[in-house]
C-alpha cells in the first residue's frame, strides 16, 4: 500500500529515514510530497494514497474527495484542528494524532519565552526570576504536564485547571488543581495556555480574563491563535501596561505586533513548538508505526474521529 508523507514544512531527513524504515519493513511503499507550494500538488498526490502522514497541512473535504483509496490520516503532533473530522468520518477515513511525541519540545519553548519575558526581552534592564512565582496551566494534557515538570525545576508553585482531568491526576504531578477559570488567571502571575481550538474555546481568552492577571502578569500561548480574542488582548495590553504576552503563534490582528507594544509582546516567526530534531523524529516515526499497525490490524488507539 502507498503511504504518503505530505508536509509543507518537511520532516528532518533523519525522521524521514526512520519513517521509511518502518514503512519498508512492513512491506508498504513510501512517497514524499515536501515543501509543496500549490494545493493541486496535494490533490494529485493523495489520489492513490492508502494512508497519509501530515503535520500542519490542511486536510478538508476537497482533499478527502480526491483521495479515493484513503483509509487513515495521522497528524504527526497533538493538535488536529487542521483536519476536517466530520468529512473524514463521512468517508470512513480514520484520523489519528500522535499525542505526547512533541510535548517536551513545546514545554521547553514555554520556558524559553517565559525567561525572555521576565528578563524584559533581554533589553539590558533588570528583570525578575521565576523561582517562587506562581504558574497557572490552562489545560493539563501532555504538554501541560511537561510544563509542570519543568516548572518544578525552577521551584515555581504550579496550579492547573482542566475539567477533563481528575484532581487526583493533577495532584500526582505535585500540582494544585483549580476549578474556576477566573481564579487561575487572578491568582497566578504566569498563565500558560494549552487548550485546543474548539467551538467552545475559540476566542475564549480575552480582555476579561487577561486583565485578571496580577501586576506584571505574563500570558504564554503555545496552543492556537484561535483561542485568543485578539481585540480583547490588544485592549488589555493598552489598559494594563504591566502585562506581557508571548506566543508561538503570530496574530491576525496587526495591532498586536511588537511595534505597538515594544518589549511587551513576542511572537515566533512561525509555529516553532515542535520544531526540534527530537520531536520531529518521534512524531514522524510514531505516525508511521500507527499507520502500519492500523493497516495490519485495524487498531487505532489514538483515533480522534468516530
Amino acid at each position: 500500500m502507498k503511504i504518503l508523507v505530505a508536509t509543507e514544512k518537511p520532516f528532518a531527513p533523519v525522521a524521514i529515514e526512520g519513517i521509511r524504515n518502518v514503512v519498508d519493513e512492513a512491506g508498504h511503499s513510501l512517497e514524499l510530497l515536501e515543501k509543496y507550494t500549490d494545493r493541486q500538488q496535494l490533490l494529485d498526490a493523495v489520489a492513490d494514497a492508502d494512508a497519509l502522514i501530515i503535520r500542519s497541512d490542511k486536510i478538508d473535504a476537497e482533499v478527502l474527495d480526491a483521495a479515493k483509496k484513503l483509509k487513515i490520516v495521522v497528524r504527526a503532533g497533538a493538535g488536529y484542528d487542521n483536519v476536517d473530522l466530520d468529512a473524514a468520518t463521512q468517508r470512513n477515513v480514520c484520523v489519528e494524532n500522535t499525542p505526547g511525541q512533541n510535548s517536551n519540545a513545546v514545554a521547553e519553548l514555554v520556558f524559553g519565552m517565559t525567561v525572555m519575558a521576565v528578563r524584559n526581552m533581554f533589553d539590558g534592564t533588570s528583570g525578575t526570576e521565576l523561582r517562587g512565582k506562581r504558574l497557572g496551566i490552562h489545560a493539563f494534557g501532555q504538554v501541560g504536564r511537561n510544563v509542570a515538570r519543568i516548572a518544578k525545576g525552577f521551584e515555581m508553585d504550579v496550579y492547573a485547571l482542566d475539567p477533563f482531568c481528575p484532581d487526583d491526576a493533577i495532584k500526582q504531578a505535585c500540582v494544585t488543581p483549580v476549578h474556576d477559570i477566573c481564579d487561575l488567571y487572578r491568582d497566578n502571575k504566569f498563565v500558560s495556555l494549552h487548550i485546543p481550538a474548539t467551538a467552545e474555546t475559540r476566542r475564549s481568552v480575552g480582555f476579561d480574563l487577561i486583565t485578571l492577571l496580577p501586576k506584571g502578569g505574563v500570558l504564554i500561548n503555545t496552543a492556537r491563535k484561535e483561542v485568543i480574542d485578539e481585540e480583547g488582548l490588544a485592549k488589555a495590553l493598552r489598559e494594563r501596561p504591566d502585562i506581557k504576552y508571548v506566543a508561538d503563534v503570530r496574530p491576525d490582528n496587526a495591532s498586536l505586533l511588537e511595534s505597538e507594544f515594544p518589549g511587551r509582546v513576542f511572537f515566533t516567526p512561525k509555529k516553532m513548538g515542535a520544531q526540534t530534531a527530537e520531536a520531529n523524529i518521534n512524531a514522524g516515526i510514531a505516525a508511521a508505526r500507527q499507520i502500519v499497525d492500523f493497516l495490519a490490524t485495524g487498531n487505532a488507539p489514538f483515533r480522534v474521529n468516530r
